[in-house]
């Protein structure tokens, strides 16, 4: 009893040790301790953790020191050690009394340790691995009890729940690093005014990231046949600016004909080399002279267009390698850079432009104050000059009324001829006025000069219709022998000019598809909100919006009928927020509203509550009805966070929680969303990970003649095989990949390993079955989709006849045009084409004619209650007598009761899917599957 008691309180003290701020390390050795102490019949206990090789290292235990070697030094290899692979693998402790009778332990460290017994357990909680912990001895063996087995289990609980804590808290703590950086580097980014500023703030941030500072950027010349020039280095790189563009120049490196920089420019991925010489792609003599050793090189992408490149390079060692997350978070800070050097390219270029305008017109004042001088001597050649000029040009005398004028004055003031505009007082064209009118030739030399001493003053001028329009001018005195006898008038028509820098500036601050505010003016209007909440104590709430399921609408009817859905929202929501609020769109299909001032969350939610209700209206657009729904993320200040960007990231990751409600939900930002929020993001990211890992399997479901009671062929369905949650549904991960663009590899990969194991099969004897696979409305609107279609044929060498492909009937009846081309292409390499879930349509069944189809698959929808509800019963015979009017085969998808078969049987309807004849299974399971359906049906 007392022995149990100090077990206890040794389990609780354990338990205090965990929930304090100690090292990792520290809370291990007092497990180990613990347990040494517990059991002391145990010459060694070590607790090892996993390595990305798979093997498992020494971390801590006791003794520190087994025939002269560090824990540190052991390592345990499962592929060898058959115990502890049987550990991992099955969860369970498992303890040999006598090694000398079993064979699963590595019998290197047997020998080598003389160990006589052996207890082996896994550090683990709930699903997660954490490690393993081995107890032994190599003198009088152990001899453990159950209990004491039990004992030691529970001090290698506390060391999971220490380990899986150590784990949370660290990976976090980088995410919320992460998220940080890049808020700083848009912060930053926003304040540079031009490219140096704006590259060198990617390049210290990239330099922290990757631990390199060799950092050059390089943009591409629109205007010298896509001509790659070198453009900036970091100032902390090895090498200086000036000697970097002069060995460029020196080498004469033509980048167009580089293959790396070809690469990442064609396919606008980044591009990671280890060892560039090692590599064919990289210009090798160009790395001999710059003593590139490594390279790793990210595109710069802005609205669409390639700017050029930024590399990183390795000048010291090769095969130096930067973790994933560095090298994700790296892309995201040049993904951040590039938007921000578009912007500042345009303006410099819109200033070079207007000052070479400007130097252009001086020289040109200066020639004209040349003829002005000698019109007086009434040359014709000069007369002609003055008329050939393109900008305005009028004479005032000292009375300020007009005394010449040229053509081009003429036709810019509307008059019709020279002799309407002589005379006139240089009051009906200037839009200023002087505070004494009587005596213009005293008041008319001084104003003039104020005038004057602004070079291309910009004012507004009148027409003889009174019309004013912008002008740009310059006033010049005409002297004789030093005394001014009058004044030329240069001007220029700067209407157009004006209208491009009032577009410039309004695109600056608002969205070009919404026209509604951007994100620049609703950080600013975001800010002052914040300056009165804080001055007056009140508050103020950001709700965060992202349209439900959009990327669909965009894959089926195109970008161009998104712009139209994205314009209509951004009105709909104007309509439905108060007159104070401000919603602006942050880009892609989010959106988010300001509250300047609200008494508390209840306001808030009141709004939210008002935008749902607004999307509860289908939207009509081009003939179309499109149902809309919405998902709101809500903080409030000062609760959820005192800065803007606090409350921008909390709304925002309020919102993907109501995402998860399945749509039309708003949700208030609370700490512990956040926490599930880190979880759905891991999941993206192993999604990116797992087709590289081959973690996805395939999974087929035959489909069954009831006549003949034969397999006529499969559907391939794939699953993923997750390392730490398991097996997972295609409803779990399949909208993700639709979101991040990872349904066109997966796809496509799903494509050819289907046609391989076809193949195989076939070349068993079973050269009757044939393979179906959906395709998403990503594939199916690729341009090159038939072309990889009819690659993934040729390579597997599977008959083309035994391939089906399975589309929507949604994808199908829009896009009809370009629908039928893509079907049509296919058709024609032989493959077959099925419309699946039909009639769940909402368009007229009459495409059906035009559509070169073979199958009709009857969505379960309809089987499920095809024998108890009249009008499925109705519409799943109308499918089977169109299929048969039509010459199309019908098949019903979801069959699971012998009462389905039999109502689909009696009308027609011969092939069946479902888990009456099988679910879906293993290709290594389907053959003995196969056989067993056979037997019972024949």
């Amino acid at each position: 009893m007392a022995d149990q008691q100090s077990r206890y309180s040794r389990l609780a003290q354990i338990t205090e040790l965990i929930n304090t701020k100690l090292d990792l390390h520290e809370v291990l050795e007092h497990v180990v301790t613990a347990i040494s102490e517990e059991i002391v019949q145990c010459d060694s206990v070590g607790i090892y953790l996993p390595q990305e090789d798979g093997t498992y290292k020494g971390y801590v235990g006791k003794p520190a020191l087994i025939n002269g070697m560090t824990l540190d030094m052991h390592i345990v290899d499962p592929d060898h050690d058959l115990l502890a692979k049987e550990v991992i693998e099955t969860g369970e402790a498992i303890y040999i009394p006598d090694t000398s009778k079993d064979d699963r332990p590595d019998r290197r460290a047997i020998d080598a340790f003389k160990i006589n017994s052996l207890l082996v357990l896994p550090i683990s909680h709930d699903e997660d691995h954490y490690g393993l912990v081995f107890l032994f001895d190599y003198g009088i063996p152990m001899n453990l009890t159950a209990s004491e087995i039990e004992s030691v289990k529970a001090y290698v609980n506390m060391a999971a729940v220490a380990i899986r804590n150590a784990k949370n808290l660290t990976r976090k703590e980088d995410l919320i690093s992460e998220k940080q950086l890049l808020l700083n580097v848009t912060r930053e980014l926003s304040l540079c005014s031009n490219l140096k500023e704006a590259l060198e703030c990617c390049f210290s941030y990239l330099g922290k990231v990757l631990k390199n500072s060799n950092i050059g950027a390089h943009f591409v010349d629109p205007l010298a046949e896509r001509q790659i020039q070198p453009a900036s280095l970091s100032k902390d790189s090895d090498w200086t600016e000036e000697d970097w563009k002069k060995t460029h120049s020196r080498l004469k490196v033509d980048h167009t004909k580089d293959l790396v920089f070809k690469e990442v420019i064609s396919t606008r991925k980044s591009i990671f080399i280890p060892d560039t010489f090692a590599d064919p792609r990289p210009n090798h003599e160009a790395c001999r002279q710059f003593g590139i050793k490594g390279l790793y090189m990210i595109p710069l992408i802005a609205m669409g267009e390639v700017l050029g490149t930024i590399a990183i390079v390795n000048l010291i060692e090769k095969n130096q390698t930067y973790p994933n997350s560095s090298m994700q978070l790296a892309e995201s800070i040049v993904d951040a850079t590039a938007p921000v050097l578009s912007n500042l390219i345009y303006m410099e270029k819109q200033e070079l432009i207007i000052s070479d305008r400007t130097s252009q017109l001086t020289k040109k004042n200066a020639e004209l104050e040349q003829v002005v001088k000698e019109i007086k001597k009434l040359s014709r050649e000069k007369e002609l000059i003055l008329n050939s000029a393109g900008e305005g040009i009028f004479g005032l005398d000292l009375d300020g009324n007009i005394t010449f004028c040229n053509p081009s004055a003429i036709s810019i003031l509307g008059y019709k001829n020279q002799e309407e505009l002589i005379g006139e007082s240089y009051q009906n064209i200037f839009d200023w006025r002087f505070s004494e009118k009587q005596d213009y030739s005293k008041s008319l030399p001084k104003n003039f000069k104020i005038q004057r001493n602004h070079d291309h003053s910009d004012e507004f001028f009148f027409k003889k219709d009174r019309s004013s329009f912008p002008v740009e001018y310059v006033i010049t005195p005409q002297k004789l022998n030093e005394d001014i006898v009058g004044y030329v008038v240069t001007f220029k028509d700067v209407s157009s000019r004006k209208q491009m820098e009032e577009k410039i500036k309004y695109h600056a601050y608002y969205d070009s598809v919404t026209n509604i505010p951007n994100r620049v003016l609703f950080h600013d209007r975001l800010s002052q909100a914040l300056t009165y909440a804080e001055l007056h104590g009140s508050s103020l709430s950001v709700l965060f919006l992202d349209l439900d399921r959009f990327k669909k609408i965009n894959d089926t009817f195109g970008h161009g009928f998104g712009d139209i859905v994205l314009k209509k929202v951004a009105d709909r929501l104007e309509s439905a927020i108060p007159k104070e609020a401000t919603v602006s769109r942050q880009g892609g299909d989010e959106f988010i509203i300001l509250l300047p001032r609200v008494k508390d969350k209840d306001e808030a939610i009141l709004c939210a509550e008002d935008v749902l209700n607004s999307f509860s209206t289908p939207f009509s657009i081009q003939g179309q009805e499109i149902a809309i729904k919405t998902s709101i993320g809500i903080s409030v200040f000062p609760e959820n966070g005192v800065t803007a960007d606090l409350l921008i990231k909390n709304a925002d990751v309020a919102m993907y929680k109501a995402k998860e409600q399945t749509g039309n939900k708003y949700q208030l930002y609370s700490p512990d969303i956040e926490d599930r929020s880190l979880e759905s993001l891991q999941l993206e990211n192993d999604l990116f990970k797992a087709l590289d890992q081959e973690e996805f399997v395939l999974y087929y479901q035959p489909k069954v003649n009831t006549q003949t009671n034969d397999i006529t062929g499969v559907e391939a369905l794939i699953r993923w095989n997750h390392p730490k949650r398991g097996l997972l549904a295609p409803s779990e991960f399949i909208p993700l990949a639709e979101e991040t663009g990872l349904i066109l590899a997966i796809g496509e990969w799903v494509i050819k390993q289907a046609c391989l194991q076809m193949r195989k099969w076939h070349d068993q004897g079973y050269t009757w079955l044939e393979v179906s696979v959906n395709l998403s409305p990503q594939q199916f609107n690729e341009e090159n989709l038939p072309y990889k279609i009819e690659k993934i044929i040729a390579e597997t060498e599977l008959p083309p006849q035994f391939l089906e492909l399975e589309l929507t009937e949604n994808l199908i009846i829009h896009n009809t045009d370009k629908t039928l081309a893509t079907i049509q292409q296919l058709k024609r390499l032989g493959i077959k084409i099925s419309i699946d879930d039909f009639g769940t349509g909402y368009s007229s069944l009459g495409y059906l004619k035009d559509f070169p189809v073979d199958t009709l698959k009857i969505d379960k929808s309809f089987i499920d209650d095809i024998t108890t509800n009249s009008n499925n019963a109705a519409i799943t015979n109308t499918i089977i007598t169109l299929a048969k009017s039509l010459n199309l085969h019908v098949i019903a998808e979801g069959v699971e009761t012998k009462d389905q078969v039999d109502f689909l049987s009696k009308h027609g309807c011969l092939l069946i899917q479902g888990y009456f004849f099988s679910k879906p299974v293993k290709a290594s399971q389907f053959l003995n599957q196969y056989l067993l359906l056979t037997k019972n049906y024949q």
